[in-house]
């Protein structure tokens, strides 16, 4: 539960944050399995939006505290389009409580980088950093000249760098590696989106089972921009061996068409499919932002509701709230979820009596 004792009943939208946060809090506490302190780790992968950009506006109180609320119920969130700024970040960890810590990239520069970084919000009562961290670098290709010289030529990077760390929760350890691929074009076989998620899948495969390897679960994570299941984008990660359990093949982007845009891809050889316990995507805005409060926000979206930005009369304000102001707020992604079972104790305990 994050922290909203500072909120005052006089004022009228402070009361709607307060009755919304119990409808919020209510719908969290049927969907999100409860957290315990060494049995299970929940794990999300949530893109906010422009987190946080002028572009609408920037959030006030109201986003923030949802936001937090929701993240509270988690144990380790890989976060995307976190921006230049991250005052937000530390305004969203107060919410959150002292024990909440983060790990944060720096800004990936250039128009495809746009300007964002990648973060991990954690609970540090629950989950421990294990030490790695790192910005991912696909390395030069090599090639050998007529002479049978190394030739080493530059490898084309991401447009948003990719970002590792290790972590350790109960019996697990574990390297967690977020991303957020670029889109490219609207069609689901974009070749740029393709090669992205195929050569990163291969080099952290590769990295997960050196010899060396911190660690030998790998979980990638984040925007991978994938349209559905069946498109060559999707068996870009199967193919490198990442395993995606059905459970986690969920829609979660908010739009008009419904796209499997976030993922999260398992390498665990410590780690059956029978541990992923429980796994979803949570809409909040069946509790929060919901399409019948539009009228409550006409005077917080202000002329910009009425009016398009080339100064004419707006022709569908409800489209305006709805895809873009209200995911300005929140986000126009769904938080993606996993309850991993990280207690191996017993198992331990019987593979030593035989």
């Amino acid at each position: 539960m994050s922290f909203f004792y500072s909120l005052d009943k006089a004022d009228p939208v402070q009361r709607r944050i307060a009755a919304r946060l119990l409808r919020l809090g209510a719908r969290l506490d049927a969907e999100i399995p409860a957290k315990t302190l060494d049995a299970t780790l929940l794990l999300a992968t949530w893109n906010i939006r422009e987190f946080d950009s002028p572009a609408y506006g920037l959030r006030g109180m109201e986003p923030y505290h949802y936001i937090a609320e929701i993240i509270s119920r988690f144990d380790l969130v890989a976060l995307q389009e976190v921006r230049l700024d991250t005052a937000p970040l530390d305004r969203l960890r107060k919410l959150l409580g002292p024990w909440w810590k983060y790990l944060v990239t720096d800004v990936t520069d250039g128009t495809r980088g746009n300007k964002e970084r990648m973060a991990f919000l954690y609970d540090s009562r629950k989950v421990r950093f294990g030490g790695l961290a790192g910005e991912i670098v696909i390395p030069p290709i090599e090639t050998r000249d007529e002479a049978g010289r190394l030739v080493y030529s530059p490898a084309s990077q991401l447009a948003r760098t990719p970002y590792v760390v290790g972590f350790e929760a109960g019996w697990f350890k574990f390297m967690l590696s977020t991303v957020h691929i670029l889109y490219g074009e609207s069609r689901a076989d974009d070749p740029d989106r393709e090669r992205e998620i195929r050569e990163l899948a291969r080099f952290m495969a590769a990295r997960a089972k050196e010899d060396h390897a911190w660690a030998r679960n790998l979980i990638l994570l984040g925007d991978f921009n994938i349209f559905a299941p069946d498109d060559v984008t999707f068996s870009a990660l199967t193919d490198a061996g990442f395993v995606i359990p059905e459970g986690l093949q969920q829609v979660t982007n908010v739009g008009r068409e419904e796209r499997f845009f976030d993922q999260m891809a398992f390498m665990t050889p410590n780690l059956t499919r029978d541990q992923i316990v429980a796994a979803g995507a949570f809409n909040f805005y069946d509790c929060v932002y919901c399409e019948d409060d539009e009228a409550l926000y006409v005077p917080d979206m202000g002329e910009a509701y009425h009016t398009t930005s080339r100064g004419e009369p707006r022709g569908n304000k409800s489209l305006y709230y709805r895809t873009y102001w209200r995911t300005h707020q929140m986000s126009d992604h769904l938080p993606l979820w996993a309850a991993i079972k990280v207690d191996f104790g017993r198992e331990y305990l019987a593979s030593r009596t035989v």
